[in-house]
């Protein structure tokens, strides 16, 4: 029987003192706090399921709490979400939530997250972002970024940024958001990375190209977070593993 394995983890890193990534697989949430170990849930093959990272804005109030309110909604709509229309509206939902939450709250004003994840359908699934978070498409044949960075150009040498251009939430006036939706066909054996800064900033997209090569599910995800805490762990690192199989 065809089945998704996911497998996640969220870590503070090594410098900040805090955690302010949530993190979403399906009905389960994980916000602003740490795992021990990767954690690998399996879930049948045809109702939707949602996998995501949500960064909180760092510098900035509140950013634990933006992303722990998206990952919740998020949580919450995964089941009823059928297609990329449904996708942006949930998305502007979560958008429209982390402002209003930010209302009359002087010491939440201008928080805001990044969000990027999958949609797993039946016979689809539907990567999609909003910010600098990634998610890749791990196939066998090299890794590809599928999520779309929303910072500005980089100078030339420059391969980070922390800059962004939106959020969801992340100004002291609501402004909209237009999600970046892509939609692929599903095959067994297909493999997505979802995650957030705090893994592609410090590690090249070759190193992750090569770890993944060679390992799967809660390997995977063990030395990707090894990698990012050897390059120094600036920031913080999640990340979930989406695989098909049968």
């Amino acid at each position: 029987m065809p089945y998704i394995a996911v497998t996640a983890l969220s870590h503070v890193g090594l410098v900040r003192e805090h955690n302010e990534d949530s993190l979403v697989v399906g009905p389960w949430t994980l916000c602003g706090t740490v795992t021990e170990n990767p954690q690998t849930l399996l879930f049948p093959l045809g109702t939707p399921l949602v996998v995501a990272v949500a960064d909180g804005l760092g510098g900035q109030p509140g950013g634990e709490v933006a992303s722990a309110l998206v990952a919740r909604q998020l949580a919450s709509l995964g089941p009823s979400l059928d297609g990329e229309e449904a996708v942006r509206d949930a998305l502007d939902v979560c958008n429209q939530a982390v402002y209003s939450a930010a209302r009359g709250r002087p010491e939440l004003v201008t928080m805001g997250t990044t969000i990027a994840g999958t949609l797993v359908l039946a016979d689809s699934l539907l990567t999609f972002n909003v910010g600098d978070s990634k998610v890749f498409d791990a196939a066998q044949d090299g890794l590809r970024q599928v999520s779309v960075d929303d910072s500005p150009p980089l100078a030339p040498g420059q391969r980070t940024t922390s800059a962004v251009t939106q959020t969801l939430g992340g100004s002291s006036v609501f402004m909209g958001v237009t999600a970046h939706v892509t939609v692929s066909a599903l095959s067994t054996g297909d493999r997505y990375l979802v995650c957030t800064d705090g893994l592609t900033d410090p590690v090249p997209d070759d190193a992750l190209d090569s770890l993944l090569r060679v390992y799967d599910d809660g390997r995977a995800a063990f030395e990707l977070w090894k990698a990012a805490i050897e390059a120094g762990g600036p920031d913080n690192i999640t990340l979930a593993m989406v695989r098909i199989g049968e």
